[in-house]
């Protein structure tokens, strides 16, 4: 309680102070801009602070809705110590009339009862939504009487609405006030579901009647379940005192995953439904393939034979080729940590413009300019002293900003840095222990660098011409002991290399392609390769060199080194680290740069049968297509095809097969886990759980317990552990308990006892309890889950 009351009063202040700029007194700065005011709604019944953020009706949530109207008067507050203040008038504090509109079906009861509990002939709708806080309304601007008006849809939560409205004038005065309305209905049923059930679980749910008239009512209680089964009789007579309230149970059974909506009515006076899910029992598997739809696509994938009843399903998403890719890079690439990241960020944020202009799409300047800004800021700390490669990484980045002064002239010196560092042999950087392959790419990023700074000056122009010129004569001396294509690829990419020794590079890398089972082209990386920052280059690297060498070469496989380059993308991560997304969105751009189609029908189809389909139209191009399906009967192996009609090298797709299959104990990295936990239990009654881990000295773990639904952890026990420093911290959430623990020395296992408090009746079952080392999890120990008994 305390902590709840020190986050409202928290909350309360962050408001006054975030809000001071909206506006109530309509006549002190109409002739400015008008007033403006701010009203929160949450639910006082459940929490003693407020939500700030906005939950908006879902499509599926609204019954028709009744008017409901709450007015309240604005009173002095917040800044009452300021002349201006005290100054002001009480008689220009206008009403707000802060929730005047529509809402939900618990605002108004729609049905009356009659006198001798006879009820109306109209069935009350169905309540469906329950938001804890429901509005967010900054910047309303009174009209010129002073009154601003917020149109609401109030959810079918039956209980007491707190409406906070904060406000205050152009030359800063404030005020605010609360009001509350109620929402309930004569006579209700409620429900009480758990947040989550596993297939097989077998659950005794209360179901409360609650009659607030005067008179006894008698009327049939009927419960329908979709997704799960009723046990027992699904519809049954209850009686309800007057003033009074009476439970009644059921039993629900999950018997195969996925969403589960219970419905109860009582007569023609109330109904409700209340939604979970139900998950599998086991551990999921999955399988995926990714590529371009530039052809019809075949894929062999064999299913897992001991997969549960009703597990296996199929996803396959869709994505718009380049300009994803471009939007999805946009979003990610601040939020990564590195030099190489970092100049691939201020690299991009230069290129964006053009790249989204010529696939259509307009830029966010103000957002691109921050982007550049956090970048520029990062790169300039390291720039103060570089040395040739970071001068080489950088250099080609700052130079994509050329209206800023700072970046422009910083790459004009990395260049120039970069330009004075090559040797007269032509190569540029080198050192003790480098090998041919590894000088030669390093010369081929210098030779890109300083070519980068061409266009800006002519003293840039005439640098590129001579590096240019003596980088290909080393190129042309060494090519013969060129023998692996991810090097040849690295030098074509570099752009300075033409006539015969470009017909000859291209031929090695087009000889080094290898092609996987479904078509796909990459460019694999032999032993002994690197980049010139001397780490081993991932194939996705490697493929994107080789499309931006080839580009241009008639007898390359484009699309299908496009499948690659598509397969290995990942959001949020994209293809690795800094050097290689800067590689691979320039390759994504060169391929996928045509625009796609207004309309596309995409196919996924098993053994020649069609599992799902969807469509892209002109507008859904922008987004990523999503279709799931079950796929029971796909143990064993199956023929899987994607296919695009009219077929798009532009578009990518992500094809996911998953299952669950039986929990297995298994043993991880010298990790083991045991778990004692109560066989049987009573509701409300507290039962202890043991966990004991073995694991190497000095690592730090982290144990998640899992819990049946319905089972709550009691704080006051871990937090006794905690004190007792077996434990550096615990995370409690639906489901499960992540308790962290400390290294031990060696030899010295881990202990402890914590209390848990059934609160359903049931035969239940919770995941698999596991037992990792912190930030390692695929490094593992599993302990299968026990099924509990309630009572």
């Amino acid at each position: 309680m305390k902590r709840s009351l020190l986050m409202f009063m928290a909350g309360v202040l962050f408001t006054l102070f975030a809000l001071f700029t909206l506006v109530l007194f309509g006549d002190s700065i109409r002739r400015l801009f008008g007033a403006s005011a701010s009203a929160l709604a949450g639910n006082q019944e459940s929490s003693s602070y407020y939500s700030m953020a906005p939950a908006a009706p879902s499509a599926q949530a609204a019954p028709e809705p009744a008017p409901v109207e709450a007015e309240m008067d604005a009173l002095a507050g917040g800044g009452a110590s300021s002349e201006r203040m005290r100054g002001l008038s009480m008689k220009r504090m206008e009403t707000i009339q802060i929730i005047k509109g529509t809402g939900g079906a618990a605002a108004k009861p729609k049905v009356a009862l009659a006198e001798g509990g006879a009820q109306a002939e109209a069935a009350a709708p169905s309540r469906a939504w329950f938001p804890e806080t429901f509005l967010f309304e900054p910047l309303k601007v009174t009209d010129e009487s002073g009154q601003a008006v917020v149109p609401v849809k109030v959810p079918d939560r039956l209980t007491r609405w707190r409406v906070l409205a904060l406000a205050h004038s152009r030359s800063g005065a404030q005020a605010g006030a609360v009001t509350s309305f109620s929402g309930t209905l004569p006579t209700y049923v409620d429900p009480v579901v758990p947040a989550f059930l596993f297939t097989g679980d077998a659950v005794r749910l209360p179901v409360q009647v609650v009659n607030t008239t005067e008179q006894a009512v008698e009327q049939p209680l009927k419960l329908v379940a979709d997704g799960a089964v009723v046990e027992g009789a699904a519809t049954r007579t209850v009686r309800v005192p007057a003033q009074g309230s009476v439970v009644e149970y059921v039993t629900l059974k999950a018997t195969q995953p996925g969403p589960v909506s219970l419905q109860a009515s009582l007569g023609t006076t109330d109904a409700i439904v209340r939604s979970f899910d139900v998950k599998p029992t086991g551990r999921r598997v999955d399988q995926s393939r990714a590529g371009s739809l530039a052809a019809p696509r075949t894929l062999t994938l064999d299913g897992v034979a001991d997969a549960q009843a009703g597990s296996e399903r199929v996803r396959l998403q869709v994505f718009p080729g380049a300009l994803g890719m471009l939007r999805a890079e946009l979003s990610a690439a601040p939020g990564r940590w590195g030099l190489a990241e970092d100049a691939y960020a201020l690299l991009l944020a230069g290129r964006a413009p053009e790249l989204l202009k010529s696939l259509g799409e307009t830029a966010d300047a103000e957002a691109l300019k921050a982007m550049a800004s956090l970048s520029g800021q990062r790169v300039l700390r390291a720039a103060r002293a570089p040395d040739v490669p970071t001068a080489a990484l950088l250099a080609q980045a700052a130079l994509q900003h050329p209206d800023n002064p700072v970046l422009s002239r910083l790459g004009e010196r990395l260049s120039a840095q970069v330009a004075n560092a090559q040797r007269p042999d032509g190569t540029c950087q080198g050192g003790d222990g480098w090998t041919l392959q590894r000088l030669l790419v390093a010369t081929a990023d210098c030779a890109q660098a300083v070519r980068a700074g061409a266009s800006l000056s002519v003293p840039g122009k005439q640098r590129a011409a001579a590096f240019s010129a003596r980088a290909m004569g080393a190129f042309e001396r060494n090519l013969s002991r060129v023998q692996d294509g991810y090097t040849a690829a690295a030098i074509l990419a570099s752009g300075g290399v033409t006539g015969s020794l470009q017909e000859a590079l291209r031929a090695k890398v087009r000889e080094s392609l290898k092609k996987r089972d479904d078509g796909a082209a990459y460019l694999p990386v032999e032993q002994g390769v690197v980049r010139a920052d001397g780490t081993v280059p991932g194939e996705a690297e490697a493929t994107a060199l080789a499309v931006l060498a080839l580009t241009g070469d008639k007898a390359a496989p484009m699309a299908d080194l496009g499948t690659s380059l598509l397969a290995s993308y990942q959001p949020g991560w994209g293809w690795g680290d800094g050097r290689t997304n800067l590689l691979s969105l320039q390759a994504a751009m060169v391929l996928f740069s045509e625009p796609l189609p207004s309309q596309v029908r995409v196919v996924l189809e098993r053994d020649g049968k069609t599992v799902t389909e969807g469509t892209f139209d002109a507008k859904a191009l922008r987004d990523v297509l999503s279709m799931e399906a079950a796929a029971m009967g796909s143990a064993g192996t199956h023929t899987w095809t994607v296919r695009a009609e009219p077929a798009v090298p532009g578009l990518g797709y992500s094809l996911t097969l998953s299952a669950y299959v039986p929990w297995k104990a298994e043993k991880g990295q010298g990790l083991e886990l045991a778990v004692k936990a109560p066989a049987e239990g009573k509701v409300g009654m507290p039962a202890e759980v043991t966990v004991q881990a073995a694991s190497p000295a000095g690592m730090a773990l982290q144990l998640r317990y899992a819990l049946p639904a319905g089972v709550q952890v009691d704080t006051p026990s871990l937090e006794r552990l905690v004190a007792e420093r077996k434990v550096t911290k615990y995370e409690v959430e639906d489901g499960a308990l992540t308790l962290t623990l400390p290294p031990r020395g060696a030899g010295e296992p881990f202990q402890a006892s914590f209390r848990v408090v059934p609160t359903l009746a049931g035969t239940l079952q919770g995941g698999a309890s596991s037992l990792f080392p912190e930030g390692r999890q695929d490094l593992v120990s599993y302990v299968p889950p026990a099924q509990w008994t309630v009572r």
